[in-house]
């Protein structure tokens, strides 16, 4: 019991919260260094092919999540349960000093870094009361004992210290619950398409541990129109000036309506974000096999890759026969070939072109290994040729099709845009904001609000009454306190000002 009551004591001292928080910080290092597999999972395997070497060690460390790691969470428990250890101490001691009255006056008020004596002609009575309303109205706590008046205010102070420290266990609880509980995930939807808030939906989707797929609110969004508009004049040509979103939404009580998503405004259905993050064009195609059998119609993502939208992609047609076919290229908004080579000129789609190769090779068999949509897989496939052994490639406009050596053939029927949403839940955020405005607000207090004590006796001497006031700072700031202890004493008629001390600016 003895060596428990030690930690205990230790653990919840400041200095060991101070300690640990240091430690927080220090361990979150290699998260910000390394690549999360919660995060970037490809990003990690890729960094672990290229470090061979140090790999398993970093991977049996947990490196590479360092926040879920069981040493993170240990430090994490360690300093929440070390800040509310030392909090609720003080807290039961700033409760003990509320209900306790202004202390007792002190014999000599002349030693105190303020003070004023002299007579009044007054009675002792009407002094004392005339002291007490006075200080009442300036918000003292008040205590009238015999020939003395006891006055203190600044309460409040301390109250900011302990809010501060406590609003500090909050935001790690918070953050805490945030992590378990959250996820978000990011999907790409064309005009025209919906997506259903399920797992199987998303393209990418990451969560904490504690979360599991029933937390996810049924909901449908359907993107009927996708808007954007870029300046056109020559200053900041082609900059962004309007993204948004129309949909339409149904949710799981049948219920649907109207709305629009912008950038910054998040659109919120059934406690759930969804933030406008992103946004492309989706060529919409047709490729007919040799024997005249659509093998694949349809919007094709592709991906901007500079500010002007030249965006890459693929085109793949796996039910093509004879041959699979697959076709690589780009979508130009604005396309313009000069000595540059192909390229987009201006984000909006004011002369869309796609600049296309093609891929053929025999019918793949169904694997269930997952593959990605915005890459071809060339192994076994090779690049089509003409007659005279050249490599076909051509350029299409929409409207327009083209006709393949081998009889297949591509159309470009017409393009539309896609926009990338990213849904996300996060319970504990509203903690985690609310615990950094009150720490903010206990900031305030701590350093705004002077806890200050006057006191004032009132003794009847043959001469007539005598009047001792003082004061008392328990701040370093000591700011108004001699004119506060004028105060007290002008509202006790002081008349002779026999002494006067204040303190040295």
């Amino acid at each position: 019991m003895a060596f428990l009551r030690l930690f205990w004591v230790q653990l919840t001292s400041m200095r060991t919260a101070l300690l640990l928080l240091l430690t927080l910080a220090l361990v979150a290092i290699p998260g910000s260094l390394l690549p999360q597999r919660p995060v970037a999972p490809i990003r990690v395997n890729d960094w672990k092919l290229a470090n061979p070497a140090v790999a398993d060690l970093y991977e049996a460390l947990g490196l590479f999540d360092v926040y879920g790691s069981p040493w993170f969470a240990a430090v994490y428990l360690l300093l929440t349960v070390s800040l509310i250890g030392c909090i609720v101490p003080r807290i039961q001691v700033y409760a003990k000093a509320l209900r306790q009255p202004p202390p007792r006056t002190p014999k000599r008020l002349d030693r105190l870094p303020a003070s004023m004596s002299g007579t009044t002609d007054r009675s002792a009575e009407e002094a004392l009361t005339a002291a007490e309303g006075v200080l009442k109205q300036k918000k003292f706590r008040v205590r009238r004992e015999g020939d003395a008046v006891a006055a203190e205010r600044g309460y409040l102070r301390e109250f900011g210290n302990i809010l501060f420290h406590l609003s500090f266990a909050l935001m790690l609880v918070g953050v805490a619950w945030n992590t378990l509980w959250s996820y978000k995930g990011e999907v790409i939807v064309v005009e025209g398409q919906a997506f259903s808030n399920n797992l199987t939906q998303y393209d990418d989707f990451s969560a904490g541990s504690a979360f599991k797929p029933a937390n996810l609110q049924p909901f449908t969004i359907w993107v009927d129109t996708f808007t954007a508009k870029f300046e056109t004049g020559e200053v900041q040509r082609g900059a962004a000036r309007v993204f948004e979103a129309d949909v339409r939404i149904a949710h799981a009580d049948g219920a649907s309506e109207n709305a629009r998503i912008e950038v910054n405004h998040p659109l919120v259905v059934d406690g759930t974000q969804v933030h406008l993050i992103g946004h492309g064009y989706a060529p919409v195609v047709t490729v007919t096999d040799p024997n005249g059998d659509v093998a694949y119609q349809g919007p094709v993502v592709f991906l901007p890759q500079d500010g002007n939208f030249t965006s890459l992609g693929v085109i793949k047609a796996p039910d093509a026969r004879p041959n699979y076919l697959g076709f690589e290229g780009f979508f130009l908004p604005t396309a313009v070939v000069n000595e540059q080579g192909p390229h987009s000129v201006f984000p909006d789609a004011l002369a869309p072109e796609l600049f296309v190769n093609v891929w053929t090779g025999a019918p793949r068999e169904e694997t269930g290994r997952p593959e990605s949509v915005y890459s071809l897989t060339k192994d076994g496939l090779e690049q089509m040729r003409t007659a005279d052994g050249k490599v076909v490639t051509f350029r299409i406009a929409p409207g327009q099709a083209i006709d393949l050596p081998d009889g297949s053939s591509l159309s470009f029927d017409d393009w539309r845009r896609w926009t990338k949403l990213q849904v996300s839940n996060e319970p504990g955020l509203w903690l985690v904001i609310g615990s950094v405005l009150l720490a903010v607000l206990g900031m305030m207090m701590s350093l705004y609000i002077r806890p200050r004590r006057l006191w004032l006796r009132v003794t009847e001497t043959p001469e007539g009454a005598r009047v001792e006031t003082g004061g008392l700072d328990r701040a370093e700031s000591s700011v108004g306190l001699a004119d506060d202890v004028a105060e007290l004493a002008a509202s006790a008629g002081l008349v002779g000002v026999e002494q006067t001390q204040e303190v040295a600016p």
